[in-house]
C-alpha cells in the first residue's frame, strides 16, 4: 500500500469513527460551556497520555516541544475546540457547517503556499461536488428563516476561524513529521476545557447520564479520530483528510434520525447523497490512480 492510500485510509477511519459525535452531545444535554469544559478536558488527557507513551523519545524529540510546530498545533488546538462551542452558541447550527466543512478548500489554498502541493482539476471538482452537497444538505435542515443579524454573523465568521484552524493543524503536522501532535493537541485541548470549566456556571452542574454520554466523546471519539486524521495528513494532502472529514457532517445527522428520529428533510438526504457519492468517487479514483502508478 502506498503512502497516500494508507493516509487516506486513517483519515476515512479517523472520519467515520467521529460520526457518532453530534449525536452523544445531543444526548447529553449539556450546553454550550458544560460540553466544552467536559469533552476538551477529557479529550487532552487521552492525548497526553497517548504522546507520553511513545516509546524513544529522544532529547531532540523533547526539544521540540518549544518549536513553532508545537506552538501553533497547542494554538489550533484551544481555537479549533473553543470556536465551535461558542459558534453553535450563537448562531443556527446550518450557517456554522457550511462555514467549517470551508476546510477542504482552506486545505488546498494554504498547501499551495506552504506545501507547494496543488490540487489537480480533478481534486477541485470533487471539492466543490461536495461542497454543493453539504450546502443543499445543510439547507434541507433549515425550519425557517434565517435571522442574519450580528451573532449570526459572529458565529458564521467563528466557524470560518474553526475550518481554518482545522487546514493549519493539517498543514503543520505534514509540513513538520517531528513535531509532537499529540502533547500539543493534548495542552490545548486542556487549557480549553480548564477555561471552560473556571468560567461556566454549568460545568459542575451536570448528571450522571451526561457525565457519562459526553465522557464517550472526549475519552474515545475525539482522541481516537483526532489523532487518526492528524497523522494521515503526514502521508497524504491536507485537502485530502479536510474532506474525508466532511464525512462526519452528513453521516452524524444520520445517527441522530435513528436514535432520536428527527427525520432528516429529502433536501437534507439529497445532500448527503451527494457528498458521499463524491467521496466514493474519490476514493475509487485514487485506487485506480495507485494501482495505474
Amino acid at each position: 500500500m502506498q503512502q497516500s492510500q494508507f493516509g487516506i485510509l486513517l483519515a476515512l477511519i479517523g472520519a467515520l469513527i467521529l460520526t457518532p459525535d453530534c449525536l452523544l452531545m445531543r444526548l447529553s444535554q449539556m450546553d454550550g460551556g458544560a460540553m466544552l469544559a467536559w469533552r476538551a478536558t477529557l479529550a487532552g488527557m487521552v492525548f497526553l497520555l497517548i504522546g507520553l507513551n511513545k516509546r524513544n523519545r529522544s532529547i531532540d524529540t523533547k526539544k521540540r516541544i518549544f518549536s513553532k510546530s508545537f506552538v501553533a498545533l497547542v494554538l489550533c488546538q484551544i481555537a479549533n475546540t473553543s470556536f465551535f462551542a461558542f459558534a453553535i452558541s450563537l448562531a443556527p447550527v446550518a450557517i456554522v457547517l457550511v462555514a467549517v466543512a470551508t476546510v477542504p478548500i482552506i486545505s488546498v489554498i494554504l498547501s499551495a503556499l506552504f506545501l507547494g502541493e496543488r490540487a489537480s482539476l480533478r481534486s477541485w471538482g470533487i471539492i466543490l461536488t461536495v461542497m454543493l452537497g453539504i450546502v443543499i444538505s445543510v439547507y434541507g435542515d433549515l425550519r425557517g428563516d434565517i435571522d442574519f443579524n450580528m451573532q449570526t454573523v459572529l458565529g458564521a465568521l467563528l466557524g470560518l476561524a474553526v475550518a481554518f484552524s482545522l487546514a493549519i493543524n493539517f498543514i503543520v503536522v505534514r509540513q513538520d513529521r517531528t513535531v509532537d501532535f499529540e502533547i500539543a493537541l493534548g495542552i490545548g485541548a486542556l487549557i480549553a476545557g480548564i477555561s471552560a470549566f473556571a468560567l461556566s456556571p454549568t460545568a459542575t452542574d451536570v448528571t450522571l447520564s451526561s457525565a457519562f454520554i459526553i465522557s464517550l466523546t472526549g475519552l474515545i471519539i475525539l482522541p481516537v479520530s483526532f489523532v487518526m486524521l492528524s497523522r494521515a495528513s503526514r502521508y497524504t494532502t491536507a485537502s485530502n483528510v479536510s474532506m474525508l472529514m466532511l464525512l462526519e457532517t452528513v453521516l452524524g445527522p444520520l445517527w441522530v434520525w435513528m436514535v432520536i428520529d428527527e427525520q432528516p428533510s429529502h433536501l437534507t438526504i439529497a445532500g448527503g447523497a451527494i457528498v458521499i457519492l463524491a467521496i466514493f468517487y474519490f476514493l475509487l479514483s485514487e485506487r485506480k490512480h495507485a494501482t495505474a502508478v
